[in-house]
């Protein structure tokens, strides 16, 4: 099929089930606010067994508890009944990320009966100063620090969510390339409860790999400046660069809109001559999301 001139392939991407929790982030001003979200999240590794972050979306003062500016930012996992490990990850992104930075405060923007009492590896930052109390309505922990305080929400929600759907571009040159996937990450903030994890990510992997020891590797197929120097090359002719734009989301239908969302602002986009989606022929994960079916 085609929408506005330009082949949507007849593929799926392969996404799997996560864990994730959500979260809004505020400060007494943006430069405080992007710095907290920005480093809460900056890192996505998943795929090496460690959590990833993405921000998806930014708040004004009348959507926020405590009437400040903020983002509302999830962190993710991939799905495991024992959240131990999820809990010491999310609270090192929390405690290097957020409450060092002056004037954050972290509150709960998940409705779940599953949550993570944040005092143990939060609150306890306060080393035993730290006390509970009752603030814009709900139970936070007050850490004290050298710059005043650090508010956060006691109990914070986690669930089960979908992750990696993703969509891919094929486009002219690296410029079509960056608008293309400028163009979808802005459409995906648009959907409720869907991050990009990598922004515009420019290193989509394999399973395979010849060295595990680091994990991933670069999926040659669909590397440009490989096309004349393999056998096996996938890329289109005429082809320059292949972003990918991987979207988790707090369901499979939350993916499912993003995604269609990210293709439709592609193809708006000059230079784009395709797009398509990466799979690894069911290795990777449980759900088959199918570009055509989106449309």
């Amino acid at each position: 099929m085609q929408i506005n001139g330009i082949e949507i392939e007849d593929t799926y991407c392969e996404a799997f089930a996560g864990i994730f929790s959500r979260i809004i982030i505020t400060a007494k001003n943006e430069r405080y606010l992007k710095r907290a979200a920005l480093g809460a999240t900056a890192l996505p590794s998943t795929v090496v067994g460690r959590t990833e972050g993405g921000i998806e979306k930014w708040l004004d003062e009348d959507e926020t508890p405590d009437k400040r500016k903020g983002a509302i930012v999830q962190v993710w996992a991939n799905y495991s009944k024992d959240i131990s490990k999820f809990e010491y990850e999310y609270s090192l992104r929390i405690r290097q990320g957020v409450l060092v930075v002056p004037t954050t405060r972290i509150f709960n923007a998940l409705d779940s009966d599953d949550v993570i009492d944040m005092m143990d590896r939060v609150g306890h930052c306060g080393d035993g100063y730290e006390w509970v109390e009752n603030r814009f309505g709900r139970e936070v922990i007050n850490v004290p620090l050298m710059m005043g305080e650090f508010l956060i929400e006691r109990d914070l929600g986690y669930a089960k969510g979908v992750m990696g759907g993703n969509v891919w571009f094929m486009c002219k040159s690296e410029d079509a390339a960056l608008k293309a996937g400028e163009a979808a990450v802005e459409a995906v903030g648009g959907i409720d409860g869907a991050i990009t994890s990598f922004d515009i990510c420019s290193a989509g992997s394999k399973v395979e790999t010849r060295y595990p020891e680091i994990g991933p590797t670069t999926n040659h197929p669909y590397c440009p400046t490989l096309k004349k120097k393999i056998k096996d090359s996938k890329v289109p002719e005429g082809v320059e660069s292949i972003p990918e734009i991987v979207i988790n989301g707090i369901n499979l239908d939350t993916v499912k809109g993003a995604m269609q969302a990210a293709i439709r602002s592609a193809t708006e986009i000059s230079g784009v001559v395709k797009i398509s989606a990466g799979n690894y022929g069911g290795k990777l994960g449980a759900y088959k999301i199918y570009l055509t079916e989106l449309f």
